[in-house]
Order: C-alpha cells, then structure tokens, then sequence
C-alpha cells in the first residue's frame, strides 16, 4: 500500500520547491530593508538629539539669569 518514491520528482514538487526557494529570497530581502530601515532611523535619531541638545545648550548660554519672584501665601479668613 506503500508508494514507492520515484527517482524523478513531480511538476507540482518541483513548483512547491521553487515557490519555496522564492520565498525564503524575499524573506531574507526584506529582513535586510527593514534592518537598513532600522539603522537609518536610529540615525536620524541621533542626528535630531544631538541638534536638539545643541540648541537648548545654545538657548541656556544666552538666556539671561531671571530670579524666580516668589508667590506670597494668601491669608485665610478667619470666620467671626
């Protein structure tokens, strides 16, 4: 009842092993666009932060040292 394999491998085979070998090929292609995509975001990351940080060093330098007024505390009414 066994089936004995044949030496030469079917059409439908050969097709599920192509469309498998194409597979993995686009698969790995596209783990290495999301990785450069990756790595160009963090990039970009860095880019901005270090602009960022530049500025607010920029903008402490020259802003001027304003003393922070203190509230005074209202007084409660005191019922009578």
């Amino acid at each position: 009842m066994a089936a004995k394999k044949s030496a030469e491998p079917s059409p439908v085979s050969i097709a599920r092993a192509e469309r498998q070998r194409i597979f993995t090929e686009e698969g790995a292609r596209a783990m290495t666009d999301i990785e450069q995509q990756a790595i160009a975001v963090r990039k970009n990351m860095q880019r901005l932060r270090a602009l960022r940080e530049a500025r607010e060093a920029e903008e402490a330098r020259t802003r001027p040292a304003i003393p922070v007024a203190i509230k005074k505390k209202r007084q409660k009414k005191q019922p009578e």
